[in-house]
């Protein structure tokens, strides 16, 4: 019910300028034809006359020659259409000037000349009406079409940005899986040892997985609640390596609002754990955390054994995509291989808002 009244409140609006606009025209036309003439009757009953063609050659422009020539360049049948129109309605231009001078003659006044304008500038004034009407509907079809053309760039720009969110999406449910297949394995290996700090990790997995299913969604979270995960994740670490480990931790976040994509910094540190080598039994990680310049500054360095080639993991595939659907080309990430260290570097700029 509300869309009809839409509509027909538009087609009301679209009657009222048309009529508003022709009612200009007709006194357009009456002080035109009678300036300095006092027999308004006689120049009002002419100008009746005239309407009609006026009319009919305004519209003939501004719904078929303009839209469906003009408009689409089709420039040489527009013209030639034109001329044809021009030729056809100066015929009825002279009968209208005709019937209206011999259906207005017994409103002359004797002594007095009702017109001031000859025929050829009677002529003159309806085509100078119909070139209005051509501007206006070349400006107002031009309108019409940028309006559509904004209208089609914002679906578009719509439906990419659901792509988009779709594809970040599909990004975080592959990063979860990997994430948990690799905690797992550690809760794996307690369980069959029956280890006593099994309940300890299993708690600290509940705090990650807590994480992963009701943070994750957020666009951006706190990063001290980024960083507190990470810790939690290096515990469970710790549990498992015991004094095979190395690990350094270094953070300068003093800025407590600072937020960050969820689950963008821990499969970096989750992969140089995967993926690093121990040397002399010892596997070593350094874990660089600050801000700096409204940017975030990570570092995340692992051994590695002497010309062994770094597996790229599923984590950090989907990382890369994920950055660059999220920054464009506002970031850098680099990774390099070192003789015996792996490290990766990332450089994201900063956003303090309130998370949503």
């Amino acid at each position: 019910m509300m869309e009809h009244l839409k509509i027909y409140g538009k087609l009301l609006m679209q009657l009222i300028i048309h009529l508003v606009f022709w009612i200009g025209i007709y006194f357009f036309f009456t002080y035109y034809l009678g300036y300095g003439s006092s027999n308004t009757t006689y120049i009002n009953n002419f100008t009746f006359y005239l309407m009609p063609v006026t009319i009919s050659l305004g519209y003939f422009f501004f719904y078929l020659l303009i839209p469906k020539y003009l408009f689409v360049k089709k420039h040489f049948l527009f013209a030639l259409y034109s001329i044809y129109t021009f030729i056809i309605s100066f015929f009825f231009i002279v009968l209208s000037i005709f019937y209206g001078m011999v259906f207005s003659d017994h409103l002359a006044i004797e002594d007095k000349t009702p017109l001031t304008k000859t025929v050829p500038y009677i002529i003159f004034g309806v085509y100078f009406v119909v070139l209005i009407v051509i501007v206006l509907g070349f400006l107002i079809n031009n309108y019409k079409a940028t309006l559509k053309s904004e209208d089609l760039r914002n679906k578009f720009l719509e439906a990419q940005l659901q792509l988009k969110e779709q594809e970040l999406k599909y990004l975080k449910m592959q990063i979860h899986p990997h994430f948990l297949f690799n905690t797992l394995n550690t809760l794996y290996g307690f369980a069959l040892k029956k280890s006593e700090k099994t309940p300890d990790v299993i708690l600290k997995l509940s705090g990650l997985l807590d994480y992963i299913l009701y943070q994750v969604n957020k666009p951006t979270v706190l990063l001290d609640d980024e960083i507190e995960h990470i810790k939690n994740y290096i515990s469970l670490e710790k549990i498992r390596f015991q004094e095979n480990l190395n690990i350094q931790f270094n953070q300068n976040n003093s800025n407590k609002s600072i937020l960050v994509p969820p689950m963008l910094l821990l499969p970096f540190v989750e992969n140089a754990f995967k993926h690093g080598a121990r040397v002399n039994g010892i596997l070593s990680i350094a874990i660089t955390i600050q801000t700096k310049d409204n940017y975030l500054l990570f570092s995340c360095e692992n051994s590695r054994k002497p010309n062994e080639s770094k597996k790229s993991g599923i984590g950090l595939t989907n990382i890369h995509e994920r950055l660059k659907m999220l920054f464009e080309h506002n970031f850098t990430l680099k990774i390099s291989e070192e003789k015996e260290h792996f490290k990766t570097f990332l450089k994201i700029p900063i956003n303090d808002e309130q998370p949503v």
